[in-house]
């Protein structure tokens, strides 16, 4: 099967940027000893749909190490870096993406990766697992199963789930707490201002931040806002984590109400319409809108373009709408997700731990084979606490850190034995 990518020559700077991640990446380079002795995924295919740049590049490579033909596509159009899937070519992997992808081309690269047949599926939205039950029902028998890296991807999966469509075992990636600790609040919160910043060159001191959605990543998002000197409002629909904003020192309202008040704002909801037509009438001439979310549907670009009575590029990765009122709207990489459209994405650290719970999760469902529950309506599994457990154990090696352990006196008197 030929690869689809822009450029193969292009793959001498893509291989430098996986190297780059790789030294910064000690997990992951433990796991790639392991799986290449081991061949844990030996003769097996694996489709993966994550946002292809350098970090998914060295996951790619580490799931090769262990023995799996590996079949790549990305997770978004603007997310694709395409020297990095060019060196991914060089390495004999298989690849069908490339940067600015129109709806057409990102379909068909999902399809590619899917006709393979593939017995592992590891998905970022939920593409790959809605295409896979939709067309290629008839090779659904050959998949193990799944692991899926995002809230976005789990909520389409639980609602599948609900439905009894859901035909074989994912794992919920980002349920763990290795995961959704620390890359959903430290990496989305430094990589979103990354974003910001470099594509802005504007100052964050003194504005005012909007950020829509206050679970792990809005609390990272409004986290480094702060820091950098913003005044933070935050809108919700929950009222727990709206009391949590507040009881976190920052002002909460509704978006009609934060509309008129913000200079930038932050979608990370994982829903739509968040920001609407009656909010960007509201804003302030200048204000900038991005999302962090993983689809782009959150900022209603759709709509402001229709609104606006003039468009044009701003800045690099920068639109401006002129609205009949005279203020212009400012949006961030086409209201697609703003750390890896106009970034780089989440610090090579933090995914270190996300990919190595994605890798131990791929490797549980192989060796639980059978074992696993195929039953509509529990198809979705959380991560073992043993594998949370072990990653933690090990990143806290890479820094030199020791715990305490329980003594057997301690472990009985908290849970009744010493096992």
């Amino acid at each position: 099967m030929a690869n689809e990518i822009r450029n193969t020559e292009l793959w001498p700077e893509g291989r430098m940027k996986i190297d780059w991640v790789r030294h910064h990446m000690p997990l992951l380079n433990g796991l790639e000893k392991e799986f290449s002795t081991g061949k844990p995924f030996k003769g097996l295919k694996i489709a993966l749909s994550v946002h292809l740049e350098a970090k998914t590049a060295y996951l790619c490579e580490v799931l090769a190490a262990g023995g799996a033909e590996m079949y790549v596509t990305g997770s978004n159009p603007l997310s694709t870096q395409d020297d990095v899937a060019a060196a991914l070519v060089k390495e004999g992997l298989n690849v069908f993406a490339w940067y600015g992808a129109t709806s057409e081309d990102y379909k068909r690269h999902i399809r590619k990766v899917l006709e393979i047949g593939p017995n592992i599926i590891i998905d970022d939205g939920g593409d790959l697992v809605s295409l896979m039950h939709s067309e290629f029902q008839h090779l659904i028998p050959d998949v193990i199963g799944g692991c899926e890296e995002t809230t976005t991807g789990i909520l389409r999966l639980q609602s599948m789930n609900r439905a009894r469509t859901l035909q074989f075992p994912m794992m919920l990636v980002n349920n763990a707490d290795c995961k959704h600790l620390f890359d959903n609040r430290y990496g989305t919160g430094q990589s979103v201002w990354t974003g910001i910043n470099r594509t802005t060159n504007l100052i964050v001191a003194g504005k005012t931040v909007v950020v829509a959605g206050y679970g792990w990543c809005g609390k990272g998002v409004a986290m480094r806002a702060k820091g950098q000197g913003a005044k933070v409002i935050v809108t919700e629909v929950d009222p727990i984590r709206a009391m949590e904003a507040m009881m976190d020192g920052f002002r909460v309202m509704k978006m009609a109400s934060a509309a008129a008040e913000g200079d930038v704002f932050v979608t990370v909801t994982g829903c739509k319409g968040v920001i609407t037509e009656p909010d960007f009438l509201k804003m302030k001439d200048g204000a900038i809108c991005c999302n962090a979310g993983h689809f782009d549907v959150e900022v209603d670009v759709a709509a402001l373009k229709k609104m606006a009575v003039e468009s044009k590029p701003a800045r690099k990765d920068i639109m401006g709408y002129r609205l009949q009122n005279g203020n212009t709207i400012y949006v961030i990489a086409e209201g697609r997700l703003v750390n890896l459209a106009a970034g780089d994405g989440h610090p090579a650290e933090i995914m270190d731990m996300s990919f190595a719970i994605q890798a131990l999760s791929a490797k549980y469902l192989v060796e639980n084979k059978g074992k696993i529950q195929r039953v509509p309506g529990n198809m979705v599994n959380d991560v073992p606490k043993s594998i949370d457990t072990e990653v933690a154990r090990r990143e806290l090696a890479t820094w030199g850190c020791e715990i305490d352990a329980l003594t057997e006196e301690q472990r009985i008197y908290l849970y009744g034995s010493a096992d």
